[in-house]
């Protein structure tokens, strides 16, 4: 918590002197002239400026070299985001945004020698132009804290490019999909669908019907017995289209038919 708040307080002390370097700051710490150079680049940046995409990690890369005859070390890297002088005209000046993420090194860099240190944090504000201000907190060989500044300029907070392969955009898409399909599948079978007449469909008897009928074979009419019953003749079809096993034998032998000639007459007797 102490060296945060150190690294704070040497934040506003940078801050307050790039901003106005006439006017004496009291009871600030000030960083002692060191032959120690930073500086800092954004490999992912553009030629029109620095971007910080809101949700992506934004990579700084620090260039420490020392030219100190005694090794230094690095302990922390930390930033915070200002307000512009163009978008803060109060009389009270530029304020803080956001205090960005302190990174701990422990990182020593011998005397005559550079280290490039990767430094990342994140944003989530309004698209907006802030002033990015980043300090190095450095420690030498007796143990002294020393503030140098890494980096102070304006850079653009910018939102993130859509894409329709992007899958929460897919997701989105799907969902409103389904629900307008829902809402317009309960207005057709709510209100449309009573208007049109509807026509009658068969069940399965109708369909047993239909192919009985269609598999139903033609009957020989020299092959239907008649039965004379009650309710009238009923013609069954086949010559065995019943049992025959309960009639009696004598009913099952048809009688013969007697013959008779039509041409002869009956002999006349004569007294």
């Amino acid at each position: 918590m102490g060296i945060s708040r150190f690294l704070a307080l040497a934040l506003l002390a940078l801050r307050t002197v790039a901003e106005d370097p006439v006017e004496e700051v009291v009871d600030k710490p000030q960083s002692p002239n060191l032959a120690v150079k930073v500086s800092t680049s954004f490999p992912s940046s553009e030629i029109f400026g620095i971007k910080l995409v809101n949700g992506q990690a934004t990579q700084a890369v620090l260039s420490i070299s020392n030219e100190e005859p005694e090794p230094v070390s690095v302990v922390f890297i930390g930033g915070s985001l200002w307000t512009s002088d163009f978008t803060s005209p109060s009389p009270q000046g530029p304020r803080i945004v956001r205090n960005l993420t302190t990174t701990r090194y422990d990182i020593e860099i011998p005397a005559g020698q550079s280290e490039s240190i990767q430094y990342k944090f994140a944003t989530e504000l309004q698209p907006q132009d802030l002033k990015l201000n980043l300090a190095v907190v450095l420690t030498t060989s007796e143990g002294t804290p020393i503030t140098l500044q890494a980096f102070n300029e304006t850079v653009a907070i910018v939102e993130p490019d859509t894409s329709i392969f992007d899958p929460q955009i897919i997701f989105l898409y799907l969902f409103l999909a389904a629900i307008f399909g829902g809402t317009c599948y309960f207005i057709y079978n709510t209100w449309i669908s009573t208007l049109f007449p509807q026509k009658r469909r068969g069940g399965k008897d109708a369909s047993r019907a239909r192919k009985s009928t269609s598999g139903s074979k033609s009957v020989d009419p020299s092959d239907q017995v008649s039965v004379l019953g009650a309710d009238g003749p009923a013609v069954a079809s086949g010559a065995k289209a019943y049992d025959e096993s309960w009639i009696p034998a004598g009913h099952l032998q048809r009688p013969d038919a007697r013959r008779v000639k039509s041409g002869s007459r009956p002999k006349s007797r004569n007294g």
